[in-house]
């Protein structure tokens, strides 16, 4: 019986603190009321000016975006958080050399996976990124480097005479292809590396040059992850997805790490 009353008595006393909890919670308090009231005197005066366009996304929700970035750029979401292209010049470098490292990355990752793909599958027999190093090409690993520098050589500095002189080396200086091109958007030339026609309108190029950085992006990032597979497993991230596809419970991130 002294237990019951007890029990009774515990009962009694938290409904009462949980009642009082949900008046508190339900009614307003002075504070609370003070700041709407204060909420709605600024809202009348005026809306706060967060950026120059208060539709534009960011890269983190209701966070706003760097001062010296409006917008302009394919795939600008307004992070800048150490202000490293505040200055106009050095912002147009590193725009071209996002763009470069972005399609570097691109070919990077197809040439990874392709050749691992397709060994994995039976249709050819190539060596797995880690090894192409030590791979037998035609030709010794010396020349083939010097060829590659040679090429890269080449293109970089047209590349650098049209970040300083837009449209000066639109046309081909061995076969004079591009004559009359006078595209002076650098980083995106036309022409024959347009053959399609996909670059037909400002609003098509606009949508082309927003997924090409995308993509870009996403293929720094994942070529890093091939990077990390590679030290932590030793095989390529084709055998990665294969194994952990067969057994996801045992082999994955965690596994690997022994945890």
């Amino acid at each position: 019986m002294l237990i019951q009353i007890c029990l009774a008595e515990l009962f009694h006393r938290l409904s009462e603190r949980l009642t009082a909890r949900a008046l508190r919670l339900a009614l307003p308090s002075p504070r609370r009321l003070k700041t709407r009231a204060m909420t709605k005197t600024r809202a009348a005066r005026g809306p706060v000016a967060v950026s120059a366009n208060a539709d534009r996304p960011v890269w983190y929700p209701g966070k706003a975006p760097a001062a010296h970035l409006d917008g302009s750029l394919p795939g600008d979401y307004g992070f800048d958080p150490l202000s490293l292209s505040a200055d106009p010049e050095m912002r147009k470098w590193m725009v071209q050399a996002e763009l470069q490292h972005a399609r570097w990355a691109m070919l990077g990752v197809a040439g990874i996976v392709a050749p691992e793909l397709l060994t994995k599958i039976g249709i050819a027999d190539l060596p797995n990124w880690i090894d192409a190093a030590t791979y037998e090409y035609w030709a010794p690993g010396g020349t083939l480097f010097f060829i590659q520098m040679a090429m890269f050589n080449w293109a970089e500095i047209r590349r650098w005479q049209d970040m300083k002189n837009p449209g000066s080396v639109n046309t081909d200086p061995l076969f004079g292809y591009n004559a009359n091109d006078t595209n002076t958007d650098v980083g995106y030339p036309k022409g024959l590396f347009d053959k399609f026609g996909w670059a037909k309108d400002e609003k098509t190029t606009a949508e082309l040059k927003l997924k090409e950085i995308k993509n870009g992006r996403l293929a720094m990032v994942a070529f890093l992850g091939c990077c990390a597979q590679a030290v932590t497993t030793g095989t390529g991230p084709v055998d990665n997805l294969f194994s952990h596809m067969a057994n996801p419970g045992a082999i994955g991130v965690f596994t690997s790490q022994g945890l």
